[in-house]
């Protein structure tokens, strides 16, 4: 059978997450699905709300087994690109494998764990291989702690991609402990920042939206649109009965961007970023 050409590039969803309830869940986790999110619903909903393309992120439940992401990247080449969680002690003929599968990043997912010392000799192995690969760095932690490590891995060249806005709290406004600093990294030309989960903002919908606009407006000016993407962060995990993609739709319309700016965040800056034809 030949293989289906990928559809023709109108605009790409930065983080979304597959999974089904009978796949092996990691020891330590925060979370577990009481339901699934497979590959057919998340396409659906691509297509649904105009979106070709799609970035499919391993989820922290699930650890470093990630068979099921790769499935789902094999089962439409072209389409999706991948993030995957990684053993510290990855070879690199996995690492080979997985970017011919379509894999162009490594997520280290730090919410609710201590705080990693990513100088020690431990992570070189890993963090060499990944930058070997011509992969990103995807960081999940609050914002307060993004600026250490960051700094500690500015020796390996990595490009880096934050998370979520960097996870700060609306309510703690553009002061709050780590943001200011997390703009300044925009100067150094090597991070980006996932303009995604405003309902993770820890505030009412209503400071959560009001923060969302004051930090892309102050993410735009120290980041450029080039460095910033949208993703929907289906199936919205832990808010799965208060948010829906259309939800996290009309919070993006919400935002009044610019023609420039929309057309950064939802298509240019994930089509360079995941090389996407």
């Amino acid at each position: 059978m030949p293989d289906v050409p990928a559809p023709t590039l109108t605009a790409i969803d930065s983080h979304a997450h597959v999974f089904s309830r009978g796949l092996n869940l990691a020891s330590e986790r925060r979370y577990a699905p009481s339901y699934d999110a497979p590959l057919g619903d998340y396409l659906s909903q691509l297509q649904h709300h105009g979106f070709s393309h799609g970035v499919l992120v391993q989820p922290s439940f699930l650890g470093t087994d990630n068979r099921y992401l790769l499935s789902a990247l094999q089962t439409v080449p072209g389409q999706l690109r991948g993030v995957v969680m990684l053993d510290r002690d990855v070879e690199r003929q996995t690492l080979d494998d997985m970017t011919r599968q379509g894999v162009r990043g490594v997520r280290l997912n730090l919410m609710g764990q201590a705080l990693p010392d990513l100088t020690d000799a431990q992570w070189r192995p890993m963090l060499e291989r990944i930058g070997e690969q011509g992969w990103h760095l995807e960081l999940h932690r609050p914002v307060a702690d993004l600026p250490r490590l960051v700094r500690a891995l500015e020796p390996y060249g990595l490009d880096i991609v934050i998370d979520h806005f960097g996870r700060p709290d609306a309510r703690g406004g553009l002061g709050q402990p780590g943001f200011a600093e997390m703009l300044t990294l925009g100067g150094k030309g090597k991070v980006w920042v996932k303009v995604s989960g405003v309902y993770r903002l820890e505030g009412s919908p209503e400071q959560n939206l009001a923060f969302a606009r004051r930090a892309l407006v102050a993410l735009e000016a120290h980041y450029g649109a080039e460095r910033l993407m949208w993703g929907s962060d289906w199936p919205h995990t832990q808010h799965e009965s208060a948010v829906s993609f259309t939800t996290v739709i009309e919070q993006f319309e919400a935002l009044g961007c610019s023609t420039e700016l929309r057309r950064a965040l939802l298509v240019d800056t994930a089509r360079s970023l995941f090389g996407f034809a």
